[in-house]
């Protein structure tokens, strides 16, 4: 008999991939060899019954229920240093995609629990992934489930299911028959969404197919956090060479790239998130990838956890009677 020591999760066996792409945007190039050891991942992204269960059992305040330290932040207007996350607000019309988006605003009151802000409610809403937690928050999750977080490379092969050099998770075209398989953005970003996958903001986990490991909303919905430390993939050393299990670059690595006022060290995110568009932001791709501050939460980025297969010789780690 097959015993299941993790029946939330998916295994991942051990595989070697091209990761990136040499086709999409310049982040994501170029296309390297990697080989990663197999891992359970969870089926799907953590919901808020499950951030529920842990802020429960541990009184966690996330970031965004903390108003930030102003001396954290020189010049930041006193006005700011309450509880806040960032919340998407769509313009009424078409705006500039140029220059700063003014589709987002930090709302006062916004976090897990009311992803819009303090009027907002995940009542009805208990089995879609949970939003507005940063890094701290998400590590402090995994900390307590005894999980991990995936890496760049664990996260990436994960989403592409088998399909090795496929464009998307599901083969090399957008749509199939006419239909989605992912809840991301139709229409023109950032002021008309045509619903036409049936959701204008997140869905409930598994309301699309999976892809070839059995995993859910690995594309779209919410991007996800991974643990790497952000840095450009042209900067890897040797890209033509096959890498095993690589990990991104160091904390100071990723805070001397961030070319901004405030050095905030970055993690690779991944997956896209229903508000990615092909317009504006074509990253509901397994390749895709960007930069996040770790001290930032949004209403479009989630996570999921990982376990790590203790004997890295296994090809599966199920046992049997």
């Amino acid at each position: 008999m097959s015993i299941d020591p993790y029946p939330t999760m998916t295994w991942v066996p051990p595989t070697s991939f091209a990761m990136g792409s040499d086709d999409h945007y310049p982040e994501e190039a170029p296309t390297h060899n990697v080989s990663v050891h197999g891992f359970w991942i969870d089926t799907y992204a953590v919901t808020n019954i499950q951030f529920a269960q842990f802020v429960e059992a541990t009184n966690y305040v996330t970031t965004a229920e903390t108003a930030p330290n102003p001396a954290d932040y020189p010049g930041m207007d006193p006005k700011w240093a309450v509880p806040a996350s960032v919340v998407f607000s769509p313009p009424p019309g078409r705006v500039s995609l140029s220059g700063e988006p003014v589709w987002w605003s930090l709302n006062a009151g916004a976090d897990w629990r009311h992803p819009l802000g303090p009027h907002d409610s995940i009542i009805d809403r208990g089995d879609h992934p949970v939003v507005h937690v940063s890094w701290a928050d998400v590590e402090a999750y995994a900390t307590w489930a005894g999980r991990e977080l995936p890496t760049e490379a664990e996260w990436e092969v994960a989403a592409r299911g088998g399909l090795d050099g496929a464009a998307f998770a599901w083969g090399d075209e957008l749509t199939v028959d006419g239909s989605y398989l992912a809840n991301t953005w139709q229409g023109e970003f950032p002021h008309e969404n045509l619903e036409l996958d049936h959701f204008a903001a997140t869905a409930p986990v598994g309301s699309f197919p999976p892809n070839g490991y059995g995993l859910y909303d690995m594309i779209g919905n919410t991007w996800e956090w991974t643990s790497d430390w952000y840095q450009s993939h042209d900067q890897i050393e040797h890209p033509c060479c096959t890498m095993t299990n690589p990990r991104g670059a160091s904390r100071e690595a990723s805070i001397a790239a961030h070319m901004a006022d405030l050095a905030i060290p970055r993690k690779v995110m991944k997956g896209g998130s229903y508000l990615c568009a092909p317009n504006y932001c074509r990253r509901y791709r397994p390749a895709a990838r960007m930069a996040q501050d770790v001290d930032t939460s949004t209403c479009h980025l989630g996570f999921r956890c990982i376990v790590r297969e203790p004997d890295e010789t296994a090809t599966n780690p199920q046992s049997t009677d």
